[in-house]
Formats: C-alpha cells, sequence, structure tokens
C-alpha cells in the first residue's frame, strides 16, 4: 500500500444511510493501491442499526463510536484532577463569551474584531482544548465532569465576567443549561481512545471528510501524534450551525455560534490542507479564518455512467415539458416555480410541468400537499384547449413508477431542466441534469453559477417572472436548447466526475504525506530504513534526492517508480515537489 489514511466521517460512511456515504465510497474504491482505517461517528441509533455497506478490501479495519449517546463513564476525579479541569474548562468556555471567531454578528465578527484579540482568544481556545483531550487521555472520559454542575457554574461565571459578549450576559438559566448540554455533546470526541500508536497515531494522514464533530479526532491525532489532517468540507458546517435552531435564544444562538465559529478557525488553522467542494464553500472559509493558501478546490465526484444514454441522445424528450427534479421541502421553493409556470402557460399554452420527487421528512410532506393544492388552484381542470378534462398541467411524481422507471428517466422526460431554490450549496441536481444533456433554468444561489458556466440560463431567486421569460426563451428556440444541453454535458464530464474527484485526492496525498516529517521509522526484513513507496520525486522530471540515492546503495529497495511498497514519509524538505 501506498499511504495509510484515517478517514474520519460523521453520520455518514460506512453507514448505510447518511451524509457523504456515496462520495467517501467512491473515494475510497477508486483508490486502491493505498489503505484506508474508517472512523465512524454515528449520529442515531436507526442509522447504526441500518449496518454497514460492502467495504472494499483497501479498507483495513473499522472503528466506530456514538455522537447521539453517551454513557456516564463513571470517571471521579481527585481534587487536583477536577482543579485541571476547572481550569481547562473555565478557559474553553471564556473564550466562547469574549466571542472574536464569531460572536453575535456570525463570520463578520473576523473582520470586526482586532487580529491582536482574535489571535489571543483563538490560542486561548485551542489551549483549553487540547488540554480537556489530555486530561482525558490521562483520567479518564470527561462525560461527567462535562454534564456536571461545577461546567454549569464554570460557563455562568464566564457569561457574567467584565468583558463578555452582551447576549452571553443576558443568558438565564435555561439557556446556560442547554448551552451546556450542547458543549458536552460537541465534545464527545475528546474521551474516545482512538488517539493512541495503535489508532490514529498509526496512520500517514487522516481525512476529515466535513467540519465540526469529524474534525475533531483529526485535531487531536495531530496534537498527540503530529499526524496530518486534510479536511474536506463539501457544506460549510459552521454555515448550517448559523442557520440551525432559529427558536432558540440570542444568548444560546450567540455562544453556540462561538463555540462552532472557534472550532472552525482551529480546524482550519491545523490543517495542512483544506478541500472546500466549490467556490461558495471556499469563500466561506476563506471568511472564518483559512488560509488561501491551504485551499484546494475539489469538485464532488459523481457517476455519470448512468446518465450516459439520455445524454447522448438528448432530442428523445418532449419539447414542451419543463422538468424539475430533487427533494421536495421549502428551500427548493417550488411555490415560485408554480407561480413561474401560470405566466409560461400563458405564453405556451402546450407546456407542461413534471415535478418529480419525493418529500424529506413531516416538513416536506406538509409542503408537498401545499403544493399540490396551489397546483389545483392555479391550474384548475380545462374543458377546451390541448388537455382534456382532469388532466393537470401539473404532475407530482415518483421516481420508480411505471412512467420515470430512473432517476435517467426523469431527466429525459423534460426539455428543461429547472432548479428554482433559495438555499443550495452544491447543486447536485443540477450537474445531474447536465449529464443528461439538458439545458437547465436556475436561480441564482450557492454554486449554481460557479456549476453552470455559462452553459444554462441563471435568474435571480424568488422572481417568478424572471424564471417563467428563461424558460419561455428556451422553449421557442430548440436550437439553443440543444447547443446549452451539449456544453453543460461537455462541461459536467471534465469537471464533477468521480474520475477526476479521485485524481484530485489521490495528488493531494501524496502531496501532504511527502511533505510531513518522519514520525516513525520503517524498516524492510533486513532491518534498513524503507522510503517514502513512490517517492514523490518520481512524478517529477529529474533524478531523486541524495538521501533516496544513498538508501538504495545500501541495499534499500532499487524498485521502478510505482512498485507497491508500504512506507511511511519522506522528511518535509526531501520530499517537498
Amino acid at each position: 500500500m501506498l499511504v495509510r489514511i484515517g478517514l474520519i466521517a460523521e453520520g455518514g460512511y460506512p453507514y448505510v444511510s447518511g451524509d457523504a456515504r456515496l462520495w467517501c465510497d467512491r473515494l475510497v474504491r477508486g483508490l486502491g493501491q493505498h489503505e484506508f482505517d474508517i472512523y465512524a461517528l454515528s449520529r442515531n441509533e436507526r442509522q447504526e442499526d441500518e449496518g454497514w455497506v460492502p467495504l472494499p478490501p483497501q479498507v483495513s479495519r473499522v472503528r466506530t463510536a456514538p455522537l447521539w449517546a453517551a454513557e456516564d463513564d463513571g470517571v471521579v476525579y481527585g481534587r487536583r484532577v477536577r482543579r485541571r479541569f476547572a481550569e481547562y474548562y473555565g478557559e474553553l468556555v471564556a473564550a466562547l463569551c469574549a466571542g472574536g471567531a464569531t460572536g453575535a454578528s456570525g463570520a463578520s465578527g473576523v473582520a470586526g474584531a482586532s487580529e491582536d484579540a482574535s489571535a489571543t482568544e483563538a490560542d486561548r481556545f485551542g489551549n483549553a482544548l487540547y488540554g480537556l483531550a489530555e486530561l482525558a487521555r490521562d483520567e479518564g472520559g470527561l462525560v461527567g465532569a462535562l454534564r456536571s454542575e461545577a461546567a454549569v457554574r464554570a460557563l455562568e461565571r464566564a457569561c457574567r465576567a467584565p468583558g463578555a459578549l452582551r447576549t452571553a450576559r443576558e443568558a438565564r438559566v435555561p439557556d446556560l443549561l442547554a448551552v451546556a448540554a450542547h458543549l458536552e455533546r460537541a465534545l464527545r470526541p475528546l474521551s474516545l481512545d482512538w488517539y493512541e500508536d495503535d489508532g490514529l497515531g498509526s496512520v500517514d494522514l487522516c481525512h476529515a471528510t466535513s467540519g465540526g464533530a469529524a474534525a475533531l479526532p483529526g485535531l487531536l491525532a495531530h496534537h498527540f501524534c503530529g499526524v496530518p489532517l486534510l479536511l474536506t468540507e463539501y457544506g460549510v458546517r459552521l454555515r448550517t450551525h448559523y442557520l440551525a435552531a432559529p427558536e432558540a435564544s440570542a444568548a444560546v444562538r450567540s455562544l453556540l455560534a462561538a463555540l462552532h465559529g472557534r472550532l472552525a478557525a482551529e480546524t482550519y488553522a491545523r490543517a495542512a490542507l483544506i478541500t472546500p467542494g466549490n467556490g461558495h464553500a471556499r469563500r466561506w472559509q476563506e471568511r472564518c479564518g483559512a488560509d488561501r493558501a491551504k485551499l484546494r478546490t475539489v469538485y464532488p465526484g459523481m457517476d455519470a455512467s448512468p446518465f450516459a444514454e439520455v445524454g447522448e441522445a438528448p432530442e428523445g424528450s418532449d419539447p414542451d415539458s419543463l422538468v424539475w427534479v430533487g427533494r421536495i421541502e421549502p428551500a427548493k421553493d417550488i411555490v415560485s416555480l408554480l407561480h413561474a409556470f401560470a405566466e409560461v402557460r400563458k405564453e405556451e399554452p402546450k407546456t407542461r410541468l413534471r415535478i418529480v420527487g419525493a418529500p424529506s421528512g413531516a416538513e416536506g410532506a406538509a409542503y408537498l400537499g401545499h403544493c399540490r393544492a396551489l397546483a389545483a388552484q392555479l391550474f384548475p381542470d380545462e374543458a377546451e384547449g390541448p388537455h382534456t378534462v382532469g388532466d393537470n398541467p401539473v404532475s407530482f411524481e415518483e421516481i420508480g413508477g411505471p412512467e420515470i422507471p430512473t432517476l435517467a428517466d426523469a431527466y429525459a422526460s423534460g426539455a428543461v431542466a429547472v432548479l428554482s431554490s433559495v438555499v443550495e450549496g452544491f447543486p447536485i441536481g443540477l450537474v445531474e441534469a447536465m449529464f443528461s444533456g439538458r439545458a437547465t433554468v436556475s436561480t441564482d444561489v450557492g454554486a449554481v453559477v460557479e456549476v453552470i458556466g455559462g452553459t444554462g440560463l441563471v435568474v435571480p431567486p424568488r422572481n417568478p417572472r424572471a424564471l417563467a421569460e428563461a424558460c419561455v426563451a428556451l422553449l421557442r428556440d430548440p436550437e439553443r436548447r440543444a447547443r446549452l444541453g451539449a456544453a453543460a454535458r461537455a462541461r459536467a464530464l471534465e469537471l464533477f466526475t468521480v474520475e477526476q474527484n479521485v485524481a484530485a485526492f489521490h495528488g493531494i496525498y501524496l502531496e501532504i504525506v511527502s511533505r510531513t516529517p518522519v514520525r516513525r521509522l520503517a524498516l524492510d526484513e533486513a532491518g534498513d530504513p524503507l522510503p517514502f513507496a513512490v517517492p514523490a520525486e518520481a512524478h517529477v522530471p529529474g533524478r531523486w534526492t541524495e538521501r533516496t540515492a544513498r538508501l538504495v546503495a545500501r541495499g534499500g529497495p532499487a524498485r521502478p517508480p510505482g512498485a507497491p511498497v508500504r512506507a511511511t514519509a519522506l522528511p518535509a524538505a526531501e520530499g517537498a515537489l
């Protein structure tokens, strides 16, 4: 094996359901020359009961831990250890109450605070975090201590201290209890036994597949063992926390924003490289303190093969149909799409709209019911015209039915694919439409403009008239539809396939490991040190480093580049590209 990777996932791989499961599985399977140890944090009991996906042979082991439950570890601290805990925990919550990384105003707080004050609070938070981790390693878990009355009192003192955020000073007892409970859940990874030499300490690099809880084990492996950390964020976890819990009080929202902002800043500072999934995520990361020199945009890899037949024969679609495909929920703004379609029907009476997708949870089911009622109100059954009585021009369908058996068939059913969202990260549905060779009309949200790249029409969100005008323009111009669809398919095949994603991470793994000093010495059967299996210099014209040449002269492995030998990295100065 070339490199041993500790892949850390929260609520996803290797479980059957969860975030980023498909991406992680494709990455691991695509890098058969590497060795993977999977470290998985589960989100709920149902996820664990559903089991794992079949794992490829390059996965050497899997270690799991639940984030959704933590039994009291029964650890009773002595007086000296209680003082250590009070010191570290007090410093951590004091850093949160002081604001700085996010404060009450979100990411813009970074720009608002002075650089010196921000750096001081960042150091304070980091030192406290690692102090708690060392305490957990030396004395046992932190669960009981984090749930104790002493922890709540320490949080209250920090909120009442001079210089604390105004919103923190306003925290009442229920607010303090809610924040303390959230802190206990967020810090559960500190109590895991993953950070020894037989755990994450044995890998060549840690790859955290998201920020937040998944990044914490990577941070601790870096702190305890010097393992380099690669962070991938296809959806910026900090942004998700800003949008969560709108019903919470201002004090709770402020303190939780500070916690996740501090954790994100610490992760960005310690990571060797950061790979956002698009420019939208990259801008968020830069705004929240990520060093631009560490950022490498790597688009998600998607399987284009299911859409090959549809993409190569786009002329088979209904020229009078618009199609929307996705998960039905309020953020997708199907209401605006229906109002836009009412305008389209005035200009092109024969047009039909196919809405293909299933609701997401109870909120999605309620939203679907609302959309059905709105469609019935906007488009009452017609006794005359191109459609017969009872034939509504809007249809709500799910994949797997007789008319739309597959996802590719959904995109094949329309001449123009529409995205109407008001909130979107990386628009997977838009990429699927591009693979299918469809002309698209999209709202300007998230990474849409970056993904579409001029191969489709983009309009402002929540603007039914603009959405309708763009749809009518494409419905009336089949030649333009064909040109845009072909260009969109070519762009998607170039940028958004599994192959490009796997190749990008293969290069990133080599870059990180080749620049990391050797932490332990790997020996061959004769007791001689082994160099990196495929030295980074082998990919660059010219001779290898003098150190590699000396190892070969002393009887080291004189093999051609690419031979599969298990080894560790070269020192940074000698392995730099």
